[in-house]
C-alpha cells in the first residue's frame, strides 16, 4: 500500500526524535492513505510556518497489519473507546506514553480537538457530546500512526 505524509520537509530518513507530543495517537509518524487529505496537510503546514508543501511517499506492506511480529490497534470507526484514547494520548505529559502499541490506525479526530478536551475537562460538555465534537468536520478520514523504530523501519519512502 502506499501512504502519504504532508509536510514542508523532504524527510530523507524519519526521526521519532522530532514527532510532537499530545497527537490523537500519541508521539509518532503519522500517514495517510489519502493523498489529497496529505497534500492538503502539507498546504496548511506551509501556510502556518511557510516554506513549500511536500509530499512524502512511503510504500508499507499492508499484511503487516495482521502479523504477530507487530503490535497493532485499528480503530474502525468514531467509537468510545476511539474517543478515550484521543484523549489520552492529547493530555498525557510528554514524558509519559498511553500506548505501547507499534501501528495505530484509525479516525483524525478534529482539527479543534483542543477546545473539546479543554470544556469536558471542565465539564462544560458531557463525554456524548465530546464524543460528537471530535468528529472530523469534513466526514471520516483515517490515519495511521507509526510508534516505534521497528515500525518506521518497515516503511519505505518512493
Amino acid at each position: 500500500m502506499i501512504l502519504y505524509h504532508g509536510s514542508t520537509i523532504d524527510i530523507q530518513e524519519i526521526d521519532l526524535r522530532c514527532s510532537k507530543p499530545n497527537k490523537d495517537f500519541g508521539r509518532g509518524f503519522y500517514l495517510s492513505s489519502d493523498r489529497q487529505q496529505a497534500m492538503e496537510m502539507a498546504e496548511f503546514k506551509a501556510f502556518q510556518i511557510g516554506g513549500t508543501p511536500i509530499l512524502n511517499t512511503y510504500e508499507f506492506d499492508e499484511n503487516l497489519l495482521t502479523s504477530p511480529m507487530f503490535k497493532v490497534k485499528i480503530f474502525d470507526g468514531y467509537s468510545e473507546e476511539w474517543a478515550h484514547f484521543v484523549f489520552k494520548n492529547r493530555t498525557v505529559l510528554e514524558v509519559n506514553r498511553v500506548h505501547d502499541y507499534d501501528i495505530v490506525f484509525g479516525p483524525i479526530a478534529n482539527d479543534r480537538v483542543g477546545l473539546q478536551i479543554r470544556r469536558y475537562m471542565e465539564k462544560e460538555i458531557s463525554f456524548e457530546t465530546f464524543l460528537q465534537r471530535l468528529k472530523y468536520m469534513k466526514g471520516i478520514t483515517y490515519q495511521y500512526f507509526f510508534g516505534t523504530e521497528w515500525a518506521i523501519k518497515q516503511l519505505r519512502k518512493i
